[in-house]
């Protein structure tokens, strides 16, 4: 019998209810095959990063999270700059360097010396220079490079910038010390001398990091700001607002517009109120600057015009204190050592540039003013005379020139030169590896994990190469030349030189001399 009260499926709820039930089995292993997907994805994401690709966790790091943009060094604030071209250019611009983080308040990066014209910049006066970026990233490279091969020497190593910082006009911090914190790797094991000991991801993770300190992808709010405002637009001045973003007095003439195709304006712009307090540049923990070459042109300077602060008495200290920076000591004591020990008389220095660049053009001038010079001293001193010949022209190469006349000529002249195999030249360069002058900056820095760095570093980052320093023992010898010095005309060298003198950095030597 059928129960009339149960209630028979209409054909359509009949046939949805088959169609479910037809399904379901499709529905379960949709679920089933979403749980594995979602089990998956909670084990993939909880993977130690460490055991993908250490290179590609510690870009990402880098590119992405930027954890070495937090660093602030008891609220310390950073000044990087890229130089190039040779030591006596390179010096010039560390000057500059101490002088504009004095201005901004900022520590600066000691930078390493760079191998002689690894990085070009251009000519400012032809409006053809490699971009601040460009030359940041070639810097940065080369650096890693020296660190890599154990041939990087701090300019702190070779150059004592203890007054200007004891006074406290400029902080400052080893390159090594500060990249080392900021990138967040163990920089000591870059320069160890065991290749298997260098991680794989390291220089990866290094050239990421310079990357993003040179400004490839832009200013990092709060982080880093790049300056590329370079020579072909930019005067930077302080102390003068009135003439913030007045037109500077050297402008490229038509002629060079026309056939270089270009539209640049050179404009005065103050480093104060451009990148100071208030400023954008100013938040930034790094402010990053391409060269800071300047040389006075056509009645103007190139890209820095700070000659004086009368206004500010801190800048204008610190102007006087960057005149002159004395090498350090081992290399003073080198030089001084060779005028009384081997020339063991009063002397003439002759620094005579014949290879490099514009001066291989010249040499009749060059050796005509020299001859002018010794003939002057023959007429009123006694012969022979002694003269200490610093040339980048090999001796081999002195026949048929005037300084193969005058090594010939023995009655009337005794000459003097170094090499870098000499015994003084290697003994110096022991002491200067041993001694380490550039990382005793940063490790005093209050808030951050620096000592053990610093320890690190000193232990390991010991150049597997003795540094190349003739060019300054030479230049101290030089200085205690107390004949006179003759130098090449436009030699970034000899000016170098007739600073030294001015400032008696060989003045005890001098009173030596008047007792022999």
């Amino acid at each position: 019998m059928f129960n009339l009260n149960k209630t028979i499926p209409t054909p359509k709820l009949w046939s949805k209810k088959k169609s479910q039930q037809r399904r379901s089995p499709f529905f379960f292993l949709s679920l089933f095959l979403l749980s594995l997907l979602f089990l998956f994805f909670l084990t993939f994401t909880s993977i130690p990063k460490s055991r993908f690709s250490s290179s590609s966790s510690k870009i990402t790091a880098l590119s992405l999270q930027s954890p070495h943009c937090e660093i602030r060094i008891s609220g310390e604030k950073f000044f990087w700059y890229a130089p190039h071209s040779g030591f006596s250019n390179q010096l010039s611009e560390f000057k500059n360097a101490l002088l504009m983080a004095g201005i901004l308040n900022r520590t600066l990066i000691i930078p390493p010396i760079l191998s002689h014209h690894a990085i070009a910049l251009g000519s400012c006066p032809k409006f053809r220079v490699q971009s601040p970026k460009e030359i940041r990233v070639s810097v940065w490279d080369h650096v890693i490079e020296l660190i890599t091969s154990g041939r990087y020497v701090s300019m702190a190593d070779i150059i004592d910038i203890s007054s200007v910082l004891s006074s406290s006009h400029v902080r400052a911090i080893d390159f090594r010390v500060f990249v080392s914190s900021w990138c967040g790797l163990d920089l000591d094991l870059a320069c160890c001398k065991e290749s298997n000991t260098q991680p794989t991801y390291l220089v990866d993770s290094l050239k990421q990091c310079g990357s993003l300190l040179s400004g490839v992808d832009g200013n990092i709010d709060r982080c880093l700001f790049a300056v590329d405002d370079d020579c072909r637009t930019t005067v930077w001045t302080y102390g003068n607002d009135e003439a913030d973003g007045a037109l500077d007095s050297f402008q490229p003439d038509e002629q060079l517009k026309k056939k270089k195709k270009i539209s640049y304006v050179r404009r005065c712009r103050g480093v104060y109120k451009t990148l100071g307090p208030g400023s954008k540049a100013d938040s930034a923990t790094v402010l990053a600057f391409g060269t800071l070459f300047t040389a006075p042109y056509k009645g103007s300077e190139l890209y820095i015009d700070i000659q004086k602060a009368p206004r500010d008495s801190k800048i204008q200290s610190l102007i006087k204190k960057i005149e002159f920076l004395p090498f350090v000591p081992e290399i003073i004591s080198a030089g001084k050592q060779f005028a009384v020990q081997t020339v063991k008389a009063p002397f003439l220095c002759a620094q005579l540039r014949l290879l490099d660049g514009q001066f291989k053009n010249h040499w009749e001038a060059t050796f005509s003013g020299l001859k002018q010079k010794l003939d002057s001293l023959s007429q009123t001193g006694s012969r022979p005379i002694h003269v200490f010949v610093m040339t980048d022209l090999p001796q081999g190469n002195w026949t048929g020139n005037y300084l193969g006349d005058l090594a010939k000529d023995s009655t009337n002249f005794k000459l003097y030169f170094m090499n870098e195999e000499d015994s003084l030249v290697t003994e110096t360069a022991k002491k200067l590896a041993l001694a380490r002058h550039g990382l005793r900056f940063g490790s005093s820095l209050g808030g951050i994990e620096s000592t053990d760095t610093v320890a690190k570093l000193q232990k390991h980052c010991a150049p597997h190469i003795l540094p190349d320093i003739l060019l300054f023992i030479e230049e101290t010898i030089c200085s205690c030349g107390s004949l006179g010095f003759f130098g090449t005309a436009g030699s970034a060298i000899a000016d170098n030189i007739e600073i030294m003198r001015k400032f008696g950095s060989c003045s005890n030597q001098r009173e030596d001399h008047k007792m022999m």
